[in-house]
């Protein structure tokens, strides 16, 4: 039994115009199959053997709060050049400078046209093999309590758990990070961006759910109605979903 990470869930008024957007930022494709739904994948990705993740941006009729994000997304660059390239091209694609308390540090914290924060780093050694994007960090109380939870959840590979940090990939090595970051203050409002599971081969998706319920995962009611995935929320209240095969 196994469930891994597929996709980056990212909710936009206009769901178009951010997926173009986060295509051009990362130079991946874009596509829609339906409306009010717009993917954003990279060359060759297997949607059934996902290799790293994609991002899927879905069409919400409310926009962001002034909230920061508890989920974001971390980007990569190869030098202090490259980094400084990736900010100006992304400011010209729609992207504007965001202040979420950072103060005087050497990665760039942007939001993309709907106010969704995301940081461009600078080159770091760690980071050089993953892709556009270094991280997927999540804002949360209790880093341990996270990499217990999503340690037994996941199919990817714990590297690191402190007080401060959990830190997690892909069990193939490949692809951007998983990262919990402790921060001061408790969730208090739904998140724009969410991470999406998906069962393994041969995986049945309602045993993957009554197995994360197990682990302290709790039922979501986001008035999603009858639809074919599963809405949940990790002990700290994190939204997830596991999404079915078919």
């Amino acid at each position: 039994m196994a469930l891994r990470p597929v996709q980056v869930n990212v909710k936009a008024v206009d769901d178009s115009a951010v997926g173009r957007f986060w295509g051009e930022a990362l130079g991946w494709g874009v596509s829609s199959s339906e409306p009010g739904a717009t993917g954003v994948k990279p060359a060759g990705f297997d949607w059934l053997d996902p290799v790293g993740i994609c991002v899927d941006v879905i069409a919400v009729p409310e926009g962001k709060t002034t909230t920061k994000n508890r989920v974001h997304i971390d980007l990569a660059s190869t030098s202090v050049a490259h980094q400084a390239e990736l900010v100006a091209r992304l400011q010209g694609l729609g992207a504007t400078p965001a202040d979420v308390g950072q103060g005087d540090v050497p990665w760039t914290v942007l939001a993309d046209p709907e106010g969704n924060e995301f940081c461009v780093l600078e080159p770091r050694e760690v980071y050089r093999d993953t892709g556009p994007i270094a991280t997927v960090v999540i804002d949360c109380e209790d880093p341990r309590v996270m990499a217990r939870f999503w340690g037994a959840a996941i199919d990817w590979t714990l590297h690191e758990a402190t007080d401060d940090h959990a830190v997690f990939r892909s069990a193939k090595g490949v692809g951007p990070y998983f990262e919990f970051l402790r921060v001061p203050g408790v969730k208090t409002v739904p998140d724009r961006v969410h991470l999406d599971l998906l069962p393994g081969p041969g995986d049945d998706k309602e045993a993957e759910v009554a197995r994360l319920r197990a682990l302290g995962a709790t039922d979501l009611d986001i008035g999603q109605g009858d639809v074919p995935w599963t809405c949940l929320a990790d002990p700290e209240g994190h939204e997830f979903c596991v999404l079915a095969r078919s």
